[in-house]
């Protein structure tokens, strides 16, 4: 594999248009929107619009002919990149908040059942938020933390639900979602899926596999920019008497008629909690817009195909200097991401992006790269895999710091 048939592959990608979507630096070679998508070239001009034409001149006037639909607006457009109906899905708050609202639904569900059963490497959040909500809804809970692979060996009738992360954020591993949905309901349990590192980047089923409930967030591949509305996913049966914790004023029926009772609103509307951030929610709008028309059993390929040649010329060059894979070898079993491991991971990712190309790092010692076959190219990967070799053989990541200096790694 040479640099020509790299362009020789870009110039047979079917989807090789939709990189003119985006602003990308032309002297950067972009491998992580599995932290933060890029721009989305539509965005700006969207938000301009919002600034200077709705907020400057419509003023409170835009949140009937504009703002307040927004949230269902973004749903709908979401819906069809998980695979579920308009009516399941709805867009606030954040990932982390969404979590907590969807396992205290699902605990006041299954009465009785004290476990939570997690992945005990699951992100960091999840963690925490399985915590708190068995911490604090009644004390009556507790979270059972397994290895990903223990989940279904787990499973028992006093699982009131299962968490789960469907790609893990370290090692990119592609979890059995539709598999693990049927085994925790043979015991009566829900599934809480995190979609964050997911969705936006292959097909998703989460009707037709009958999953429970599901989060996630709206900046990582769905490029809806920093700090951008997470969202939620409910399956229909489930919101009948649908109840949530943060019974906030947006998710009331009436919500300015300011009565002094709450009433939740009908469907997934009840899910939301405060005023949304609109300018953000805006931009997400817009960021999805780049999906209209996308294949994404198409995308799903593309993705594998970008994976397979980076860890295949990564392997190649790199192998020889410590660098190993830490992703499933297996590209069924590998989300749109592919991590390497090294014990000096951060000064080597450090090293690389000075040379142009940006991945991250994730402690202890993984290099993460995020293939988002939205706008990555194969001339990207056959770059950076070679920047990588350049680094390692002149050995440039010894010029920089072995811990981070920085807080955003």
């Amino acid at each position: 594999m040479n640099r020509s048939a790299a362009l020789a592959l870009d110039s047979k990608d079917s989807l090789a248009a939709l990189r003119s979507s985006f602003e990308l630096p032309c002297d950067q070679i972009y491998l992580d929107g599995n932290s933060l998508g890029a721009l989305p070239s539509c965005v700006p001009e969207r938000l301009r619009h919002a600034v200077e034409q709705e907020w400057g001149r419509g003023l409170i006037r835009s949140w009937n002919s504009s703002w307040f639909g927004a949230s269902e607006r973004v749903a709908r457009r979401l819906a069809p990149l998980l695979g579920a109906h308009p009516d399941e899905v709805e867009v606030a708050d954040s990932t982390s908040v969404n979590l907590f609202k969807q396992l205290a639904s699902a605990l006041h569900a299954r009465p009785g059942r004290p476990r939570i059963l997690i992945d005990a490497d699951a992100f960091p959040t999840n963690l925490y938020m399985s915590d708190s909500a068995a911490r604090w809804l009644d004390g009556h809970h507790f979270v059972d933390r397994v290895p990903a692979e223990q989940l279904f060996a787990k499973l028992g009738d006093d699982v009131a639900v299962v968490v789960l992360s469907h790609v893990d954020y370290r090692s990119g591993r592609l979890h059995p979602l539709a598999e693990l949905t049927r085994a925790a309901h043979t015991v009566g349990a829900l599934i809480l899926v995190d979609l964050s590192h997911s969705a936006g980047t292959m097909p998703l089923e989460l009707t037709d596999w009958a999953v429970d409930l599901a989060v996630g967030c709206g900046y990582k591949f769905l490029c809806g920019g920093p700090g951008a509305p997470a969202y939620l996913y409910v399956r229909r049966p489930l919101q009948v008497g649908l109840e949530q914790p943060l019974t906030g004023w947006f998710g009331h029926a009436r919500p300015f008629d300011f009565e002094p009772g709450f009433d939740p609103a009908e469907g997934m509307a009840r899910m939301r909690c405060g005023t949304p951030p609109v300018l953000s929610l805006l931009a997400l709008e817009a960021a999805l817009e780049v999906f209209d028309e996308v294949d994404l059993q198409a995308l799903r390929q593309k993705a594998i195909g970008l994976s397979e040649l980076l860890i295949r010329l990564v392997c190649e060059r790199c192998g020889r200097y410590g660098i190993e894979l830490g992703s499933p070898l297996d590209p069924a079993l590998r989300g749109s991401q592919v991590s390497f491991r090294h014990p000096d991971a951060f000064p080597i990712v450090q090293a690389l992006i000075s040379q142009g190309v940006i991945g991250d790092f994730r402690a202890p010692d993984t290099l993460r790269f995020g293939i988002t076959p939205l706008y990555t190219r194969f001339i990207d990967v056959w770059e950076a895999a070679s920047r990588l070799s350049d680094v390692l053989e002149r050995d440039e990541w010894k010029r920089f710091p072995r811990e981070p200096e920085q807080t955003v790694t």
